[in-house]
């Protein structure tokens, strides 16, 4: 049964229930307040649990009638108890019926059956079937579906479930219906439903077996035009994971489904994947390269789900990872190879993958180790909830991935498809565990990964420190590694991890050294991943001339904090040579840290803030090396995150942080306007548009180039930037445009915002970038309006909804989360608004309230001035009457 609010679920404490289910068979009278679920299951016992009574769990259900084996139950067999129902059954196999009535039109959780636009969706993970129906509603209870959908044919043309269609027909008074079957066993998270009036695009494809297979991607009618590419992604998915895992497509068809309200970004039901719109329209008018991206990337995450997922599933909501780390994991290597194979030449594949490991870093630096160190800091499979919805994290998914990543790494390509080989053939059909998973890793390559188990078991980011000394007279190098992981919420003592530590070590010429390891006769590789597994080890190379640049943690081998004793010099010196990518990033973006955390301490003690020349020279160089991909050059000349850059300050405070990084775009605007407009007018992608890495990087660097130059001003720039937004052949182009202008204080902004919003005032996508682009909006003047003032009239928009998450996620958590230094005003006013809204969200969706939420659970990092005035904002929510579990659970652990 659901715990009382605020009572924690252990995962020692997992128990399997009594009675498992067999086969269920769903009939759904659809209508719109009305809609009636009648709900037949053959439900078994289970031979390995202890005895007890039947349980079925419900929430926000009408119980119209219940029978056992076509009988009413005895006075006092069926008992309602705080989340369900228990049933006392003495047989070993028992048919129950139940049915239920709900209302769909009135569900603004979005979870379970709701309406959007007039159609029925459903989202079920983790707990959304039981307000649909009385059911065993757990990942370890899996069972075979059919399901019949009746509803009105004018408004709900189109009936979908998961797996086969069977069968269709008309009824009287206008309605009809359509029979589905699952011949594959799944819980039942992962049901769906559709009854909408959509139409498809379809393909046919052939299987690697030979089998014929139907695409479908379903849409509203409007937006046909933009499916294209969603369509080509899921083949590109099914190819890569035929080549690289031999996994297949099970069934007949396969589906997707767009739905303008979603609580999350896609969810991989079996066979009838659900999306939100975000993240399956995208055609040149409308969506950025990143948009293309984030399309083939989700597409393939929810098709890789059909093995890493569904045919094995998870056995409890603590092995969350299981399937989501793993398939992070799958579509991140998919879209290194989906990248790398549109590129003209071996040097282009390789930039195009390093740019994909660098967004993937980014992502987990700016995203989960805030998370690792603040109050909700969990390991990858947490020993404890209050709300599984919480647990849908960067640290489940993003840190998850690297886990998984460590483990190819050790193992290599090869062992790690004869681990994932094994794990398919032992647990096909099962609801298992990470220890399952590793298992089958460890005993397909001959490996002990015992100790590597506790990167599932401890919380936090640990910190890896490497120290090097040269001996000319032995002509070696010793590199000693040491970890320390600091304590986390509920987890004061760390033990040593097991880390992969990629090395390479750099020659004064900045060529690579061949790596010779005393004792070992093997040599000539210029990168060795060295296996750090106590606090500390010394590794000693010898055969060095002179003494050598350290390159570690090459390729992001770990996901840790490198500490390493780099003047500016070497930082420098590794921009311009290091040999791999990531690190070469990575020196760059450590020197730019560098430089903003030294304006931002200035500026805190009133000091004037000036920007080292040899920094200014450093960036000169890369930025007009046209010999670097343009992606690369890109990623490294962007500024690290702000919610990164908070992190690393001893305490954080946006404001000087803010200016310090105002300063150095105005500064570097200044200083090098002549070589950004070289850069810029080179840049310059002829023909029309195609979403291609080349093409991309280029479009990128532009982007970014104009945004330096806007930050400085200048007749040039401001001239530059109202000529792209106003001829711009593509979203990427014009939506560039209007941030480099908006991110200024040039007047020009008021009218391009004016203009976009008149171009695309009808389409719900474009105006959640233009609501995200003023949430996140910086103030360049002190006369400029505060952005929550102008938060406050975009909420007036008649755009714009609480009631729809993507607008609440662009709008409300582009200022919570993505505008720092606006939302932590001095006045307190930022947080009096964030408390408000909260309240606001969690009286309909709990689910968006949390993500809200989660913007102020780190408070503990900021000054003690900052603090004071966030501390009445979190206990005003913590005091609101009726909170739901799962804000409950967010402002308590920050108090706490």
């Amino acid at each position: 049964m659901r715990t009382q609010q605020g009572t924690p679920i252990r995962r020692d404490a997992y128990q399997p229930l009594a009675y498992t289910v067999a086969t269920v068979d769903l009939d759904f009278m659809l209508d719109p307040q009305e809609t009636v679920v009648t709900n037949r299951m053959r439900c078994v016992r289970n031979p390995d649990a202890p005895a007890g009574p039947l349980v079925l769990f419900g929430e926000a259900l009408e119980r119209l009638s219940l029978s056992l084996d076509g009988q009413v139950p005895a006075a006092g067999q069926v008992r309602e108890v705080e989340g369900g129902l228990e049933i006392d059954v003495d047989a070993d196999e028992v048919l129950l019926e139940v049915v239920t009535r709900i209302d769909p039109s009135a569900n603004l959780t979005l979870s379970g059956l709701y309406q959007s636009r007039g159609g029925y969706y459903t989202q079920c993970e983790a707990e959304g079937f039981r307000r649909i129906t009385y059911f065993p509603d757990r990942p370890d209870i899996m069972a075979r579906y059919t399901v019949r959908l009746e509803a009105d044919a004018a408004t709900c043309p189109v009936l979908l479930s998961n797996g086969n269609l069977l069968e269709t027909g008309t009824l009287p008074n206008g309605r009809h219906f359509a029979r589905w079957e699952d011949p594959f066993l799944k819980p039942s998270y992962l049901f769906a439903l559709v009854a909408a009036d959509l139409k498809a695009l379809e393909r046919r494809v052939t299987t690697m077996t030979g089998r014929d297979v139907l695409l479908q991607v379903w849409v509203e009618a409007r937006d046909l035009d933009r499916v294209g590419h969603a369509m080509d992604s899921l083949i590109h998915s099914m190819r890569w994971d035929e080549e690289v895992f031999g996994l297949e497509l099970d069934l007949d068809r396969f589906m997707i489904v767009a739905v303008s309200d979603f609580n999350m970004g896609a969810m991989e039901n079996k066979g009838l994947n659900i999306f939100n719109t975000k993240y399956v329209l995208a055609n040149p008018e409308t969506g950025t390269d990143l948009d293309f991206e984030n399309v083939e990337s989700v597409v393939a995450h929810e098709y890789f789900h059909n093995w890493t997922g569904n045919r094995v599933t998870c056995r409890d909501w603590f092995q969350l990872t299981l399937k989501e780390g793993l398939t992070v994991f799958r579509d991140q290597q998919f879209t290194a190879d989906m990248m790398a194979r549109a590129s003209d030449s071996a040097d282009a594949a390789a930039s195009a993958r390093a740019v994909t490991r660098i967004a993937n870093v980014r992502v987990l630096r700016s995203g989960q180790f805030p998370e690792d160190a603040g109050p909700m800091a969990h390991p990858i499979r947490p020993d404890s909830y209050q709300e599984i919805n919480n647990f849908y994290t960067a640290t489940v998914y993003q840190k998850g991935a690297e886990v998984i990543r460590m483990l190819h790494t050790l193992l290599g390509r090869e062992g790690f498809r004869n681990g994932m080989d094994l794990y398919f053939s032992y647990h096909d059909g099962q609801a298992v565990t990470c220890d399952d998973f590793v298992g089958c890793m460890a005993e397909a390559n001959g490996a002990d990964l015992d100790l590597f188990m506790r990167w599932y078991s401890q919380a936090g980011t640990p910190r890896l420190k490497a120290e090097g000394v040269y001996d000319a007279a032995s002509r070696s190098y010793s590199l000693t590694l040491s970890q320390h992981t600091p304590a986390t919420s509920g987890q004061p003592d760390k033990l040593p991890l097991h880390i992969p530590v990629a090395v390479g070590l750099i020659g004064a010429d900045g060529a690579d050294l061949p790596l010779q390891l005393e004792g070992e006769a093997r040599a000539g590789e210029t990168t060795r991943v060295l296996e750090l597994k106590a606090e500390s080890h010394s590794w000693c190379f010898t055969g060095i001339d002179a003494e050598p640049v350290p390159s570690v943690l090459r390729g992001y081998s770990a996901p840790v904090i490198l500490d390493i004793a780099e003047d500016d010099t070497r930082l420098a010196f590794r921009m311009a040579h290091d040999s791999d990518p990531f690190n070469r990033w990575d020196a760059a973006q450590r020197y730019m840290e560098r430089v903003i955390l030294a304006l931002a301490a200035d500026k805190a003690a009133g000091r004037p803030m000036q920007v080292p020349q040899a920094f200014g020279h450093a960036f000169r160089a890369l930025l007009t090396n046209d010999s670097l991909d343009p992606a690369f050059v890109a990623e490294t000349l962007a500024l690290p995150a702000e919610a990164y850059l908070l992190e690393r300050m001893e305490q954080a405070d946006p404001a000087p942080l803010r200016a310090a990084l105002i300063h150095l775009l105005r500064e570097l605007g200044q200083a090098l306007q002549a070589d950004f407009v070289v850069r810029y007018m080179d840049l310059e992608v002829e023909g029309d548009y195609r979403y291609h890495p080349a093409d991309a990087g280029r479009r990128a660097l532009r982007n970014l180039c104009l945004r330096y130059m806007m930050a400085w001003g200048g007749p040039t720039a401001v001239q530059l930037a109202i000529l792209q937004f106003q001829h711009a052949g593509n979203m990427t182009e014009r939506y560039g445009a209007l941030a480099a202008l908006v991110q200024s204080d040039s007047p020009e902004r008021c009218k391009a915002l004016e203009a976009f919003h008149e171009r695309y005032r009808d389409d719900a996508l474009v105006l959640d970038k233009w609501f995200l682009l003023q949430a996140g909006a910086w103030r360049w003047a002190d006369s400029a309006p505060a952005t929550l003032e102008q938060v406050r009239a975009l909420m007036g928009n008649p755009a714009f909804s609480l009631s729809n998450p993507n607008k609440v996620y662009s709008l409300l958590g582009g200022y919570f989360k993505a505008n720092p230094a606006e939302f932590h005003r001095e006045d307190g006013a930022g947080y009096a608004f964030w408390a408000e809204q909260v309240i606001a969200l969690d009286r309909n969706n709990p689910q968006v309230a949390s993500r809200m939420a989660r913007a102020l659970e780190g408070w503990r990092k900021f000054t003690p001035e900052i603090q004071a005035r966030i501390r009445p904002a979190l206990e005003r929510v913590a005091a609101a009457e009726g909170l739901s579990p799962d804000v409950t659970e967010i402002v308590g652990k920050a108090l706490a």
